[in-house]
């Protein structure tokens, strides 16, 4: 019996460590999960700056843009595997805004998401 309880204790440890390692799936950090992406998505120059910054036409201006851009792809393309529920919020939105208004400039946006994941994959 005490032989059978060991192996209990051990199968039980097993399986926590990988319950573990599967929720342990980091995420994407926060600090920008209260942007107001309806406002930005209305204002014509702030989203032309970030488009810009994303399809690195020109410098991003500010460091949210830089960091919201260089995770953007992934982000995408993995249906926000990393994303809190308000970043996936936002990616909804932005998704649906494009679709939208801009469907010409989404499929760019989309087309580089595609050619980010394939660099980035290359790279491992």
């Amino acid at each position: 019996m005490n032989r059978m309880n060991r192996l209990s204790n051990i199968v039980v440890t097993i399986a926590m460590t990988a319950l573990m390692c599967v929720l342990a799936e980091e995420l994407y950090p926060d600090r920008y999960d209260n942007l107001d992406i309806s406002a930005l998505l209305n204002n014509e120059t702030l989203r032309t700056e970030y488009y810009n910054c994303f399809m690195e036409i020109a410098p991003c201006k500010t460091p949210e843009q830089a960091e919201i851009s260089g995770r953007f792809s992934e982000m995408y393309q993995t249906n926000c595997k990393k994303c809190t529920e308000k970043q996936k919020e936002n990616l909804a939105l932005v998704a649906d805004w494009f679709v939208k208004n801009q469907p010409e400039i989404w499929q760019q946006i989309v087309a580089k998401t595609v050619e980010d994941m394939k660099k980035k994959n290359a790279g491992q």
